[in-house]
């Protein structure tokens, strides 16, 4: 049995194994930062929580219909509604997430460099509520029309694949080279850039200029930008270029093989983000762990005087 043949069964008992911790860290961070009203004021938290909204509807749709996908070894028929929903959901929000964060990548160095240009409330609307709101039509419309609506109108239902929707736009080069270029890389490399700027442009205040930049007040939202643009370069870029390369002509069998690996990583980055999400929160990451701890302590205590009493 070959590498490909065992990649249903490697993608099955990888996603259920992070599937579950996942969804419940995302219900978790969520409600930290929505119910805490310092968190929910806080202007660097709302792009994470429109984030991990996102992630949490495709974790509790396409990773367990995947799932159920794979236990029935590769073929599963449903409806053209259903395969045009799960498509969108699969690739209309993940890109999606791609798209907000590299918007995210770029407000970071807003926040920490540039604060005052938000002390005003239409400055704040036309700066930080305004580009997410824009992004985020931007795409409902393309995907929307993409998979939804289709424009072409002779889009295919494929079985034989999870996301079971084949778009007939993508038929013609200028959309795919658009929405391969534009919606995927160009988004990927703007969260790689300006987290490696972020970086630099850190150092050279601190080392050259010798600015003050607040970074305990800032640390913890740099560490959580960078974690996150980690997960996308990783994750995420990899399959983009392959993707370009396909469309380029490199079609060869080796590129075949290696993008479905490179698909497979792409879908860890949704199951990943709510683990990196919650690495600056220290306040909810102790309660966690005195939560856990407190009931091993109850645990321990319950089992305890069992074992004196029968000795």
């Amino acid at each position: 049995m070959d590498a490909l043949s065992l990649l249903p069964y490697f993608k099955f008992w990888t996603y259920i194994f992070f599937l579950i911790p996942s969804s419940l860290c995302s219900f978790l961070v969520l409600y930290y930062l929505l119910f805490n009203k310092h968190q929910r004021h806080a202007l660097h938290n709302h792009m994470i929580i429109l984030l991990l909204c996102i992630c949490l509807i495709c974790q509790l749709t396409i990773y367990p219909w995947m799932l159920f996908f794979y236990t029935h070894h590769g073929y599963w028929q449903r409806s053209w509604i259903f395969c045009s929903i799960w498509t969108f959901i699969d690739w209309g929000l993940f890109i999606m997430q791609a798209v907000l964060f590299a918007w995210t990548s770029i407000e970071r160095h807003i926040l920490i460099f540039h604060d005052r240009w938000l002390t005003t409330r239409s400055n704040r609307f036309l700066i930080h509520y305004l580009p997410p709101i824009c992004l985020t039509l931007y795409c409902f419309i393309w995907y929307g029309f993409t998979y939804l609506f289709p424009l072409c109108g002779n889009s295919v239902v494929n079985y034989y694949t999870t996301a079971c929707m084949n778009s007939c736009l993508y038929d013609s080069n200028i959309f795919s080279l658009w929405e391969t270029i534009v919606n995927q890389l160009l988004m990927n490399l703007i969260i790689i850039l300006f987290s490696l700027a972020l970086i630099l442009r850190i150092l050279w205040q601190h080392h050259r200029v010798r600015r003050r930049v607040q970074w305990r007040k800032h640390r913890k939202m740099t560490v959580q930008l960078l974690s996150i643009s980690f997960l996308y370069l990783i994750f995420s870029f990899p399959n983009s270029v392959l993707i370009l390369l396909m469309l380029c002509g490199f079609a060869l069998t080796v590129h075949i093989e290696i993008k479905k690996y490179a698909e497979f990583c792409s879908y860890l980055v949704i199951l990943f983000f709510p683990f990196v999400c919650i690495l600056p929160l220290s306040n909810l990451r102790k309660k966690i762990i005195k939560f856990f701890t407190l009931t091993q302590h109850r645990h321990a205590a319950r089992i305890h005087p069992t074992t004196q009493h029968r000795q």
